[in-house]
């Protein structure tokens, strides 16, 4: 018991400290223990799954949790973009950055308390049912998903200016860049699917490259052209949303984090947009909350799932990179493993507050475009290292890509096409169809 606790303890910490870094995913770092639980397995020393369950497990619960840090106080938008992005970057320009992260800090709170009842009474016996259920129509939930990931993408402009062509195409440019990013960020998954020039050694990362270069380096360029000054920071918490809506929003997020963490390929941020749709969210706080409950229940819980009893899904990086270590057999395990979230999930909570805090004072001295280029140089090492020269050039033409949706307006959720439409073809039957017509096979 005194290693389940001091381990869960320990991952957390680390992964609190790791998830201050903007632009860095806790798998990077998880994945360095694959190659060390392998040479341990080699010596005949393997690691044991009192230590290397919770470690794993708080590592993505305290990553759920703080990553909030970096995505709120590290993101700031530009004046014209000041009323159109998500209510995280609204808040920081206004001074309220520390209150945004808490407020998302509290769903992700509720949303884990929900998720140690849920998983805990109910998963061993409802899930696997309903994995009988669901498992031969997954296919067409998946595109389904995707037809309305497309269609949601509306239009922006086209409302002012000469009548005809120009004010067609002035309508259509942001879902014109949302279908285009949609499409090229397909085939570059087609590509690291079916033929990646990544070395066989270092496939456990194939597609650790292409994630960083649409979503990593986008952010951290921005972050280092951009021209915007970031406010000064208040820690009073100016308007705390009251108990009803730190509830609707823990429900909505819960139950997009929940969709993605069983259904596969599907991410948080898509659970999470499908959830808002569902559940008629519009208050800020209210979608900050959201935000926090997914995030914690798409990372941490799915890796739960992994645990469950006649279940054992595979869902995210994490429960990938487990079963490649340790494969859970009995009860225990699952209440183990339960334990070490509810642990971490309550001490990521009391070490986001003071770390918020302490990033904001970083950020009054040094600024954030420093830290920006530190983190930018930082992730290219750490690719380079991982996945040699091919990935950086994996990385270089992701950004390519991820920079569409920056430089239109278009949302960057479509860069997910990487492994949503491979997967989708797949499990439709027809993905080595398209690889051929491709080139790739």
């Amino acid at each position: 018991m005194l290693i389940v606790v001091v381990s869960s303890l320990a991952g957390t910490l680390l992964g609190s400290l790791f998830s201050c870094i903007p632009g860095l995913h806790i798998y990077n770092i998880m994945a360095l223990l694959v190659p060390l639980a392998h040479y341990a397995n080699v010596q005949g020393t393997p690691l044991p799954p009192e230590f290397l369950v919770p470690f794993m497990i708080a590592l993505t619960a305290a990553f759920a949790m703080v990553n909030t840090i970096p995505s709120v106080l590290l993101a700031a938008p530009d004046e014209s973009a000041m009323f159109t992005v998500l209510p995280g970057q609204k808040y920081l320009m206004f001074g309220r950055g520390y209150e945004a992260t808490m407020i998302t800090g509290a769903g992700g709170l509720v949303g884990g308390c929900a998720a140690v009842l849920v998983i805990g009474l109910l998963a061993p016996r409802l899930l696997p049912v309903l994995q009988t259920v669901f498992q031969p129509h997954t296919h067409w939930v998946l595109w389904t998903v995707i037809c309305f990931m497309l269609m949601s993408e509306w239009p922006r402009g086209g409302r002012l200016g000469q009548a005809g062509w120009r004010m067609f195409l002035d309508g259509w440019k942001t879902t014109g860049a949302g279908l285009l990013t949609f499409l090229l960020a397909g085939i570059l998954g087609f590509i690291l699917l079916y033929s990646s020039p990544i070395a066989t050694g270092s496939a456990f990362q194939n597609l650790m490259p292409g994630f960083v270069g649409l979503f990593t380096i986008p952010w951290l360029l921005l972050n280092i052209i951009s021209g915007v000054e970031i406010p000064k920071q208040r820690f009073s918490l100016e308007s705390s949303p009251d108990r009803y809506r730190i509830l609707q929003g823990a429900f909505a997020g819960g139950f997009g984090g929940g969709f993605a963490a069983f259904f596969p390929v599907v991410t948080g941020g898509v659970g999470g947009l499908l959830a808002g749709h569902a559940t008629a969210v519009r208050d800020d706080r209210v979608f900050l909350a959201s935000q926090g409950a997914s995030k914690l229940i798409y990372y941490a819980g799915g890796l739960l799932l992994f645990f469950v009893p006649g279940l054992q899904l595979r869902r995210g990086g994490a429960a990938w990179m487990m079963n490649g270590m340790y494969v859970p057999h009995t009860y225990s395990d699952f209440y183990m493993a339960l334990a070490a979230f509810a642990l971490s999930v309550a001490g990521a909570f009391l070490l986001l507050g003071p770390l918020a805090r302490l990033t904001i004072r970083m950020l009054e001295r040094v600024s954030y475009r420093r830290v920006s280029f530190c983190t930018l140089i930082f992730i290219l090492l750490l690719v380079l290292f991982m996945t040699g020269w091919a990935g950086l050039f994996i990385l270089i033409v992701a950004t390519g890509i991820g920079l569409l949706p920056v430089m239109l307006g278009s949302r960057r959720m479509n860069c997910l096409s990487v492994i949503l439409l491979p997967m989708a073809c797949n499990m439709s039957g027809f993905g080595s169809t398209v690889a051929g017509w491709l080139g790739l096979l």
